[in-house]
């Protein structure tokens, strides 16, 4: 692709601006393709978002923004237990059940099955059926009004019957995938190690957190069909799912994405359960039905990043070469399988890092335990496995004595290497290019020689300590192994009878940037200004399936449909008329270019086997985090990161930048402080006001540096990537906590608790994703109250003092 030079900026025509120098407030990208061009931030500007003004002014509208006249509130009925029987659900007789819809698993005309990989999971739990979380729903109801609505869920109980839960995957018994990746003989290899390095890691839950709660509006259709408008990731998701619950035709079945407030995963399967539970109602009351979750609700019910503990072996030979990997990962799949065997997958394929080693053994396996189901979340797998990886890394490095920037340029992957699964890695391998460069940007090598240097000096008395550290992983684009095979995604192009171009795929925006780069493709490649293109609604009756919006495939993947769809459609019409396309495509409708995917050059992955190319190209990133420790209480400061990544050609500067700054700082969150806290498998931070993320004071300087590594398979050369920078700034910050502390932290989050237990041998807290059983009430039993009752036994926190008793007695 012919590409601008980078030391200049374009300007309108007729007009004449002076060259100026690259400034830190746009995006240095470094170019490794054009061998003439000098890295640097100044390049043509790139459209702006194209949503962007609707929702600066507020006049984008959201789901809980859409107005359909006579609709009806709906909610849901969820257990209070993580494991029982269902034996009844009653309701009192005292409330008046004329004034609302009630709805069970009886109610449902298909399959009581939500449609995902494995049909596990009820859309309600059937009279007779198991609760196997909290906050499982039971039954649904609508009501013309929220306070009716809030009155008739009083008057509904659920008759259960305890079961036996299970919170630990470790001593779980159910199992949901198993996966083996194996080259060469890595037990044969360990034996013959100089050094073996061992270690266990745990990482906990982390919320997606979305600005914008899960929401879904379902409007009943003549036809006998219904639509549902929502906040989603994957419209063709939620179609399936209504095409098999609901007993419909495809016709009859529609999804329309609204605009989509944050997703980072939890909006990718599920919608699917709530647009059935709206589209039940709303097809028994005859109305639209609206349910929009409050926050509480959303946290405690829907999807997290899946918990794992992965058990790492690594053997280095006495050249200091590494010789030998044993891995063992295990995630936590929750109640219910939902997409838990594919986020295993990219964890184990991913589990070894980006380093060169000809014995490796992965093994990979997902547990069932009694807490609310797991599900996507940026990274999708790879954040928990090479958050391990990356501390074996460190160690090694700690005990050969050696830089772990040097350890890294000698062990990562280059042209030509080959993984554990027999894939060579032929093109756009960029490791060690981001490696240099977030190294030469952080001033990593002096920067740790002055940490050393003040570590050694440091006295008791220090109150504060200083650390630095890095981190290197690589992330799969597009679907693992033959996922996008089985796809088989379409995008399209049209030119409308009114003579407009128009893109049609169901890659959904929900902030990343998708509305803004597929126009900006498309013109490139029909050689017309990016505002000539428009993009067509996420509507399932309108466009194509082009696939999930997830996985870092929506720029490569869909991105590279379109731009073949308008190559195709600007040769047809230049060929009809006889003129450049620009001159003549409004006369020249109505006329589409449908594009179908077809596999990428290379070995093709056997999903039994675990060999063969496990993904078309590989994104490449790495951070350096510089942090500050409070040796009193172990707060971690972290002051600054440096996130260096490949992600082929460079689409949108200032759009990847922005991914690039918001994967780093999530990652800083599940590095230090993002923790769910669990008692009897329900969430006990389950408010804004408990479950904390990084604010705004709390964000570090970002220093974003994209590099370019093209790969050949995309017409544009893009790899994608939104998910790539949450794989490495976690593991930076735990080494930079090691570097200013002298401790390992095996946990995520790197919790002050955790920190202080490595710092003085104390106690150390729960393990991240474990459930903790329910407490024994503190209220005594009613034998042990004193006679009379008029005595109280003990006092609540909230009670006043008992001097004020007595002053407000007399």
């Amino acid at each position: 692709m012919e590409r601008p030079a980078l030391t200049t900026r374009t300007s309108p025509p007729g007009t004449t601006e002076p060259r100026v120098l690259p400034d830190e407030a746009s995006p240095l990208v470094i170019p490794l393709d054009a061998p003439d061009a000098v890295p640097g931030r100044i390049r043509p500007p790139a459209p702006l978002r194209r949503e962007g003004p609707a929702k600066l002014t507020g006049e984008a509208l959201y789901t809980d923004d859409l107005v359909f006249p006579g609709a009806w509130y709906g909610t849901t009925i969820r257990s209070t237990e993580p494991h029982a029987r269902l034996l009844g659900i009653d309701l009192d007789e005292a409330f008046d059940w004329r004034q609302v819809v009630l709805v069970t698993a009886d109610d449902i005309p298909g399959e009581n099955i939500v449609s995902l990989i494995d049909d596990d999971q009820p859309v309600l739990v059937p009279v007779g059926g198991e609760i196997r979380h909290q906050a499982e729903p039971c039954a649904l109801i609508a009501s013309a009004d929220r306070a009716t609505l809030r009155e008739a869920g009083r008057h509904v109980r659920l008759r259960t019957e305890r079961l036996p839960a299970v919170f630990d995957p470790l001593e779980s018994e159910i199992e949901f995938a198993h996966y083996t990746v194996e080259n060469g003989d890595a037990a044969a290899a360990m034996k013959g190690a100089t050094l073996v390095i061992e270690g266990t890691y745990r990482v906990g839950h982390q919320e997606q957190l979305y600005i914008e709660n899960q929401a879904m509006i379902a409007v009943p259709r003549e036809d006998g069909g219904v639509t549902v408008h929502g906040s989603l990731q994957c419209p063709y998701y939620v179609h399936k799912a209504m095409k098999r619950a609901l007993a419909m035709r495809d016709e009859l079945a529609v999804v329309v994405q609204e605009e989509t407030g944050g997703g980072f995963g939890g909006k990718e399967e599920y919608p699917s359960i709530l647009a059935l539970h709206a589209a039940l109602l709303a097809l028994k009351c005859g109305k639209p039905v609206r349910m929009i979750y409050d926050r509480h609700e959303d946290i405690s019910a829907t999807t997290k990043r899946h918990p794992a503990v992965v058990r790492y072996r690594s053997g280095v030979s006495d050249t200091g070469e590494l010789v030998a990997q044993e891995i063992e990962v295990i995630m936590d799949g929750g109640a219910y399988c939902t997409l838990t065997p594919v986020v295993l997958s990219r964890g184990t394929l991913h589990a070894g890092g980006p380093y060169r080693c000809e014995n490796v053994r992965i093994t990979g396996r997902a547990m069932a335990t009694n807490t609310p189901p797991n599900g996507a979340f940026r990274g999708f797998g790879a954040p928990q496995t090479e958050f391990a990886a990356e501390m074996q890394i460190n160690r090694i490095a700690e005990a050969l004595g050696s830089s772990p920037l040097d350890l890294r340029r000698r062990w990562v992957y280059r042209e030509g290497d080959v993984t554990p699964t027999g894939q060579v890695l032929s093109e756009s391998v960029g490791g060690i290019e981001v490696l240099e460069a977030a190294a030469e940007a952080a001033g990593f090598d002096r920067h740790q020689a002055q940490t050393q240097a003040m570590r050694e000096a440091r006295t008791d008395g220090a109150r504060t300590a200083s650390g630095i550290g890095l981190a290197l992983a690589w992330h799969g684009a597009g679907f693992t192994g033959s996922g996008e095979v089985r796809l088989a995604s379409v995008a399209s192009i049209e030119l409308t009878d009114e003579g407009r171009i128009r893109i049609l795929t169901a890659s959904t925006e929900m902030g990343q940037g998708t509305k803004t780069i597929f126009p900006q493709l498309a013109a490139e490649a029909l050689g017309v200004e990016p505002d000539e293109v428009e993009i067509a609604p996420q509507d399932t009756s309108i466009v194509p399936d082009s696939g999930p919006t997830v996985a870092s495939r929506t720029a490569m993947v869909v991105g590279g449909l379109v731009i073949r769809a308008a190559e195709k459609l600007r040769a047809r019409v230049e060929e009809q008329t006889g003129r450049s396309f620009a001159d003549s495509y409004r006369d020249a409708g109505p006329m589409r270019s449908d594009e179908q995917f077809t596999p990428y050059p290379g070995v093709p992955f056997d999903d039994k086997t675990y060999r063969g190319d496990a993904y078309p190209a590989f994104g490449w990133a790495c951070a350096v985090a510089a942090v500050d420790v409070d040796l009193d209480t172990a707060e971690v400061t972290v002051r600054e990161c440096v996130s260096a990544d490949d992600i082929g050609t460079v689409i949108h500067p200032i759009l990847a930048e922005g991914q690039v700054e918001g994967g780093t700082l999530q990652a800083v969150g599940y590095a230090t402080i993002e923790e769910m806290k669990l008692v009897d498998g329900r969430y006990l931070n389950d408010r804004l006001a408990t479950y904390l993320i990084p604010t705004s004071l709390d964000a570090p300087r970002i220093k974003s540096i994209l590099v370019e590594k093209p790969f050949s398979g995309a017409p544009h050369g893009a790899k994608g990537v939104g998910e790539l920078p949450m794989d490495v700034a976690a593991p930076a910050v735990v080494a930079a906590i090691h570097d200013a502390t002298g401790v390992w932290i095996h946990d995520l989050p790197a919790t002050p608790e955790r920190i202080l237990a490595a710092l003085t041998g104390g106690a150390a807290p729960l393990p991240p994703g474990v459930s903790a059983e329910e407490p024994a009430p503190r209220t005594p039993p009613i034998e042990d109250l004193p006679a009379g009752g008029d005595e109280m036994p003990f006092r609540a926190p909230t009670d006043p003092p008992e001097d004020r008793d007595r002053e407000r007695d007399s």
